[in-house]
């Protein structure tokens, strides 16, 4: 049976691993990622600018004037917004690897929760097991950040969405300026997370190293006459 201490630091890990899955299931459903002001234009002089709030999967968009008549707010799907396009590939690549890190993330919480139970210590089901997958998770997350910020400051994200739900207005785009919001920084906290499970893993193994070691040393300092005996 494992040890109390083993118990104890494995449901540590537990609790954070269940903390990461529910955090990138609270990131993946929340529309608050980024904020996008887009300056615009159009044939009948009206101008200010679009404003996009959304997420990986839905977003809303309001229209702030300095001239002229503008649209109603709008609700938009993402997705079904952008079509076929490169920015489209890419956030589908973002939702991919954030579910990628949802798989992981639960691997480590059955994983830690099995270890609480028994002692696979020497096999796959054991602390390697668990250091892997919360290495892949964490690198999961990072790429997700890096992909996500580039499509939205480098391959104009936000100007796709304004074109493809504003496309009948022939509207032209300036500038555009966004702001990340907690959806998207929530991804930071899975990082933390993840480094607390492999910290709590790494702590039992170092007081397993040990603890091994000392049962070693009276062995090391016996006389030799006397471990011959």
């Amino acid at each position: 049976m494992p040890s109390t201490r083993k118990k104890l630091l494995f449901l540590a890990g537990f609790g954070t691993s269940l903390g990461s899955l529910a955090t990138v299931c609270l990131a993946l459903a929340t529309p608050q990622w980024v904020t996008g002001s887009i300056k615009f234009s159009d044939s009948s002089f009206s101008n200010g600018s679009v404003v996009l709030t959304y997420g990986l999967f839905r977003g809303e968009s309001s229209q702030e004037l300095t001239s002229g008549l503008g649209q109603s707010d709008l609700v938009f799907e993402v997705l079904t917004a952008l079509s076929d396009s490169s920015p489209k590939s890419l956030h589908s690549a973002v939702i991919a690897l954030l579910s990628l890190s949802l798989f992981t993330s639960l691997l480590s919480s059955g994983l830690t929760l099995f270890n609480i139970i028994s002692n696979p210590y020497q096999t796959w089901l054991g602390p390697t097991s668990i250091f892997t997958w919360n290495g892949l998770n964490a690198a999961f997350i990072v790429t997700a950040m890096i992909l996500f910020a580039v499509n939205t400051q480098a391959n104009g994200l936000s100007v796709a969405i304004s074109s493809a739900i504003y496309l009948s207005q022939g509207y032209s785009y300036g500038g555009a300026t966004h702001s990340y919001l907690y959806a998207f920084w929530l991804l930071l906290l899975v990082l933390s997370l993840n480094a607390l499970t492999v910290a709590a893993v790494a702590f039992y193994q170092n007081a397993s190293y040990q603890r091994q070691q000392k049962r070693r040393k009276p062995m090391e300092n016996a006389p030799r006459d006397g471990i011959l005996f």
